[in-house]
Order: C-alpha cells, then structure tokens, then sequence
C-alpha cells in the first residue's frame, strides 16, 4: 500500500482520530515481530488513508521501512464488529497457504497503549485501484478484461483454501451460515437503525423467507473488491495482494460472491447506483456482473441460474446498506464529525428500493 494509491493518498490525521504516537510506537518496540524490531527503534511519522468508512487505517512511516496500523472506530459499533485481534489472527492463520496477506507485525489489547485494540502489519508496495484507474495505469479492454479473471480467480483461489485446517476451522460455526447471516444482518440493521430511513422489514422478510440452504463451507473474505486487491506496479494485470480482512470467515462461497457483486457497479447502472462506486467497474473492458457471477460458478462447479442468483444478489445489497446504515448511525448521533459519512442514509434507503426492484 502506497500512501499515493490512485487518489487515494495518505493525509494528515483528523483530529478526532489521533492517537499518541510515542505511546505506539514504544509499544511496537517491545512487541513487534522479530523481522521488524529493527524497523521501529524510533518513532515514526503517522498519516492516514482516508478512504476507509469502518476501521482506521494508517500509515507507519519510518526511514527504512512503513508499516500500516488498523484500528477500530470511534462511537457506537456493533456487536462483534471491529474485532482487530479476529482480523489479525486470521491473516496470520492463512499466511502460511494463502501468500496474499500482508506480514502481521503484531497485536496490541491494551487499551492504554491506544484507547482500543490495533493491530500493524507490513506494508504492501503496489497500486491499489480506486474509483477510476490512475493515470500510471493504461489498460485496453482486453487486459482490462484479463484484470477482472486474474482478481475473480484471487477469490476462488481463496474459497478453495483447505479450510480444515485446525488454524482457520476455529473461525467457523459449522453449517447454517446462510440462515446465520440473514439473521445477524437484521438484528444489525434493526439496532442502527434511524428514523430517517426506512424498515426494511419487507426485504428481511423475504430473505428468510427464501434462504437456501448453504452450497459449501470455505474461507471467505466477505469485502472483495478492487480496492482491497494490491496490484504489482509493473504489472498491474497481476494480483499480489489482498487487504481488509475484517469480516473474513468461514461461510457458504456463494454469499461471499454476492457481497462483491453488490459493489460491481456496472455503466448502465442508474445515476444514483453509480455514487457508490468505488473501483473502476464502468471501464471499458470490465465484465458485468452476470459475467462475474459466471465465470465464478463455471470454475468451482456450480450450477446457477438467474432465479438462483435472486437470493444472494438481495442479500448482497441488503448487507451493503446494513453496512452504510451502520457508518450513518454514528455521523446521524454526533459520535464522528466526518462529513463524508452524511451520505450514508442516502445509500441505505436507495439500497431499500433496489432491494425491492431485485425482489419484485
């Protein structure tokens, strides 16, 4: 991760999410992983990424080496979200089989090192595309095209992640992932709810109503998109990377597919739909999401169908505005003054609509 990643560039950090610097970094002298005691014998300069809506992210900079710090939120958060010592353990689970996570430096618990958990890992030095490809980047159709099955294929070499491992089988529930998950993601959006917005109650209704049963159980990322994939620098076609790891899990592979297709906004997408965009999904080249969903399908062996696909595209969008509603519950009560996340409530009730379009 580069702090000048495709408009996305490190800043200085916001009053209301700093941190005392010093305090970290004696921590991370005393307790970062052997390969990086060397890195941090002084403390380093702190900017931070912007572009994230639900952790903190930093950048580390020290002279010979830059380290990146995750950290919950400030305010109201949902119950067993932001869990950094999760997120950490997990990547640190798959580094082993699954050589696109980053380095885990450590892990910290004491809340009077930060005021909450963190975690630093290494940096990951490549481009990291956001909402339109930098002009470093100059793609064709045909190599945009092989971009997006190089990226899709990152995810199936993923779900295909020997998940009994003993390291990663601890992260699951066992069976009834599907019917947990439309569960959990009520109970989430009936507790962040505000007045401004609707119930959605039609739309939970539904998804209970037509959950299928679960197709399999492998690791999931549950947060695809291009903008947690680092791409060479090089070699833009070629995927070395994978960030965000938050809500990664074990679960059924086709909810994780429904999550990444929610974000894929295509070019004939209406006006509204293509504010959320947040990777460079309307270039000429990219694969629409039938396209997506189906060279997925074809490659793990599943048969689908577009009255199949109905349930975990809704569940897809129904997840997407529980997590907007979730960042708009805190701006809406005054716990961040980011005014960035204003916007929230706007998204969740546009996502009830699109809910009830798939539906009808």
């Amino acid at each position: 991760m580069t702090d000048s990643d495709a408009g996305n560039p490190a800043r200085p950090v916001r009053d209301e999410d700093s941190f005392d610097v010093a305090a970290v970094s004696a921590w991370l002298r005393a307790h970062a992983a052997e390969e990086f005691r060397q890195t941090v014998f002084a403390d380093p300069e702190v900017r931070q990424f912007p572009g994230g809506a639900s952790n903190l992210t930093y950048l580390l900079r020290y002279p010979d080496r830059d380290l990146i710090l995750r950290r919950p939120p400030v305010g109201r958060k949902a119950a067993g979200a932001h869990d950094m010592g999760r997120e950490f353990r997990i990547q640190s689970a798959l580094a082993p089989v699954f050589p696109l996570v980053p380095a885990m430096v450590g892990f910290c618990d004491d809340d009077s090192v930060l005021g909450s958990d963190f975690y630093v890992m290494d940096r990951l030095d490549g481009t990291i595309l956001r909402k339109d490809f930098p002009d470093s980047v100059s793609l064709d159709p045909e190599q945009v095209a092989t971009l997006c099955q190089n990226a899709i294929d990152v995810l199936i070499d993923l779900h295909r992640v020997d998940a009994t491992r003993p390291d990663l089988a601890a992260f699951g529930k066992g069976e009834g992932y599907v019917a947990r998950q439309v569960s959990g993601w009520s109970k989430r959006f009936r507790a962040a709810r505000t007045e401004d917005v609707g119930d959605f109650e039609p739309v939970m209704a539904w998804l209970d109503e037509h959950q299928p049963a679960d197709v399999g159980t492998c690791v999931i990322h549950n947060d695809f998109r291009f903008d947690n994939l680092v791409l060479d620098a090089d070699d833009p076609l070629n995927v070395i990377g994978m960030l965000d790891w938050e809500m990664a899990t074990l679960g059924d592979p086709l909810m994780d597919l429904g999550g990444a297709a929610a974000y894929w906004v295509e070019a004939g997408d209406d006006e509204f739909f293509q504010m959320f965009r947040r990777q460079p999904t309307t270039a000429p080249g990219m694969w629409t999401r039938a396209e997506l969903v189906e060279h997925y399908c074809e490659q793990m062996g599943f048969e689908m169908t577009p009255e199949r696909w109905r349930f975990y595209e809704v569940f897809g969008l129904f997840r997407l505005a529980v997590i907007a509603q979730q960042i708009y519950y805190r701006y809406f009560h005054g716990q961040t003054t980011n005014e960035a996340y204003a916007v929230f409530g706007d998204a969740a009730r546009y996502l009830e609509h699109r809910c009830q379009e798939v539906m009808a």
